[in-house]
């Protein structure tokens, strides 16, 4: 009975979707705004969705999405093991570190990967019902907020583990003791809560890099295989797997010239503004900033592609 009942509100959802009335072709902001708008109003449509994709990647398993967590913590785990002896740190700190930046990782990366491919993989609903694009864009958003929820559970288990050494001044090297040598990071305390308001951040640029990048890539198929091996490449320029501590310290001197071209990179300040908080590392003013300006540019590349290219996607795909 439950099945029917799930199964009959997705039917009315896309039944009210599809009754919307035709939207107007012309080339004007005020559309693209009527349409990001309207997709908000049908958050029953795209929460639905997303969790159903996440139920229908995982059917008939025992665990079903737990298996998000536990591969997040494995793969968190082994690799803190093995950095940590490569790089003389202290696994205390370091694990942790890693635990968050990969979970942090993987939101943005799925946000990226995924959004190119969001209208590409909604083909049948965009050519069977009028709903706005920002449903789609909200579903797979929505979609990635429920993975990060599950993977969150082990940044949770491995601060409990090692809270001790996170709940007062400590650093990723020198077997966590704070020295002139490298960088003292404050610990734990009441601004962890930021981590809050810095995901809503993060959630609010998945919707316009998905809108923008969707657009583009259903353009032009070969898009997403040039943004895939872009991705790889800021994977290993972003301090997740080494931090970037290492270019601070005295240890290091010999590549401290690497520190501004890392604050280049705009996904260190995204990861930055929501790992740090959780591990009790203090974030930069700068990091704000940089989040803040990248929000605003890219909202409006986003609305200048909704408003010249929204009315085509459904003859792209």
């Amino acid at each position: 009975m439950q099945a029917t009942s799930t199964v009959q509100q997705t039917s009315d959802d896309l039944a009210r979707a599809a009754e919307l009335p035709p939207l107007s072709d012309s080339r004007t902001f005020g559309r693209a705004f009527g349409d990001i708008k309207e997709g908000l109003r049908q958050r029953e449509l795209w929460s639905h969705l997303g969790w159903q994709d996440i139920k229908q990647r995982y059917r008939r398993s025992v665990i079903g999405p737990f298996w998000i967590t536990i591969s997040q913590g494995v793969i968190a785990l082994g690799l803190g093991l093995l950095y940590s002896q490569l790089f003389n740190m202290h696994i205390q700190t370091f694990l942790p570190y890693i635990s968050a930046g990969f979970i942090v990782w993987a939101f943005i990366s799925g946000c990226l990967t995924e959004g190119m491919e969001t209208f590409i993989a909604n083909e049948g609903l965009i050519k069977q019902i009028r709903a706005p694009l920002t449903v789609y864009a909200l579903r797979t958003v929505w979609r990635q907020t429920l993975m990060f929820a599950h993977n969150l559970i082990v940044i949770v288990v491995v601060v409990g583990i090692f809270f001790g050494s996170l709940n007062q001044d400590y650093a990723l090297s020198q077997n966590g003791l704070c020295t002139p040598d490298n960088i003292c990071h404050p610990g734990l305390g009441w601004y962890t809560l930021t981590a809050i308001p810095a995901f809503f951040l993060l959630a609010f640029n998945g919707v316009w890099v998905t809108l923008l990048l969707g657009i583009i890539s259903t353009r032009y198929r070969d898009i997403p295989q040039v943004i895939n091996s872009l991705i790889q490449l800021l994977f290993y320029l972003t301090p997740i797997v080494w931090p970037i501590d290492q270019l601070k310290s005295g240890q290091r001197e010999g590549v401290s010239w690497a520190e501004p071209i890392i604050h280049l990179n705009p996904i260190y300040h995204f990861v930055q503004i929501l790992r740090a908080p959780l591990i009790g590392q203090a974030v930069s003013p700068w990091s704000w900033v940089a989040v803040g300006g990248i929000t605003i540019v890219g909202w409006l590349l986003a609305l200048v592609a909704m408003r010249n290219y929204r009315s085509r996607v459904s003859y792209w795909v």
